[in-house]
């Protein structure tokens, strides 16, 4: 009996490790990028169910061992650069000048919840200069207004599709946009925001649809939004920041090309997880609320930030606009390939890098 559980178990985790590495778009493909760190423990708990339960005499044994120990390595692999084993790509900052700092809080709201005391509490506790709310509508813009005393500069684009989103800023913010790039009731906001020491730094605030039965069968439109936003930020020389909840996990191979494509840095690598979502499941956790960007900042302080009654924990980042310093910061590098795989993705769609509104141009 026991022999059997074993074998199943073994093509189980055979299936989910070797299926995402076929680039199919399906939401039952892609699904499995998600849970990495969890289908990395269970080859690590059934290569220990083989070494104790096993018999070595036979060649099955050594083939099923052998099976769940690579796919125990291949999926730490994956999930490696978020940990402190890895080397850090964003420096910390060697300095917190308030001119040049901008602290940013991302927050998907759950359009649902109704705890809208508990994230303006969070929002008073910790001050960001920025702060960026997803899954917003009518209700949750009202009750976000008592904030705008302070947070004088906003973009407000309230839907009750669970795609709404706001952004608040106590930093002027100017060439603003709102913009339907895939979807036509999915918004993406660009913005530009002018530090205290007057830069301005080019904002674009995202939120795409994920592939899953009940939203989009395929994960082609989160890809194509991720795609053409970082392609119209490759190569630019202004200092740049994305973020939002993406609904991909950061470990993922289109999170990667969308790093290889923008240029942009990840300050999670080399610090940790900062699994944002499912804050009520605690074995069912995954980074999908992300912050990238430039060379031209270095990290100051991240943080997840405490239950406040959503699905999702709020995300808590403070850069430091410091480019001698960023100078030699380098994120991932994009190759023909990868160029081709993005057009690819792109045309599906039919948009265009020409297409997203470029905030100071």
């Amino acid at each position: 009996m026991i022999y059997k559980l074993l074998v199943v178990l073994t093509y189980f985790i055979l299936y989910v490790t070797l299926l995402p590495l076929w680039r199919h778009t399906a939401w039952w493909v892609r699904g499995l990028d998600f849970p990495r760190f969890q289908f990395m423990l269970l080859a690590f708990f059934l290569l220990l169910a083989d070494l104790f339960f096993l018999d070595f005499a036979h060649f099955s044994s050594w083939l099923m061992a052998g099976s769940a120990l690579g796919c125990f390595c291949f999926q730490f692999g994956w999930i490696l650069p978020y940990t402190r084993l890895f080397p850090m790509e964003v420096k910390p900052a060697r300095n917190r000048y308030e001119a040049n700092s901008i602290r940013v809080l991302t927050a998907n709201v759950l359009m649902t919840n109704r705890n809208a005391e508990s994230l303006i509490a969070l929002v008073k506790k910790f001050e960001p200069d920025v702060l960026v709310t997803l899954e917003t509508d009518l209700w949750w813009e009202e009750k976000l207004r008592v904030l705008e005393e302070e947070y004088k500069y906003s973009i407000k684009c309230p839907l009750d599709n669970r795609y709404g989103m706001h952004v608040y800023s106590r930093l002027p913010m100017e060439d603003t946009a709102i913009q339907f790039l895939v979807e036509p009731d999915v918004p993406s906001m660009h913005a530009l925001v002018e530090l205290r020491s007057n830069v301005k730094v080019r904002f674009h605030f995202m939120h795409p649809a994920p592939p899953s039965p009940t939203e989009n069968p395929a994960s082609s439109e989160r890809d194509a939004e991720l795609l053409v936003v970082g392609k119209s930020v490759a190569d630019e020389t202004d200092p740049i920041i994305i973020t939002g909840d993406l609904n991909d996990v950061a470990w993922s191979a289109t999170t990667r090309l969308f790093r290889k494509i923008s240029g942009l840095l990840d300050p999670r690598i080399g610090r940790g997880m900062f699994n944002t979502f499912h804050a009520g499941i605690f074995f069912a956790r995954w980074p999908l609320d992300h912050l990238f960007h430039s060379e031209h900042f270095t990290l100051a302080h991240i943080e997840r930030l405490p239950y406040f009654g959503s699905d999702h924990f709020p995300m808590l980042v403070e850069l430091v606009y410091d480019v001698a310093h960023g100078a030699e910061q380098e994120g991932l590098q994009a190759d023909e390939e990868d160029h081709s795989w993005a057009e690819a993705k792109m045309d599906v769609h039919e948009v265009e890098e020409s297409h997203v509104h470029e905030p100071g141009k």
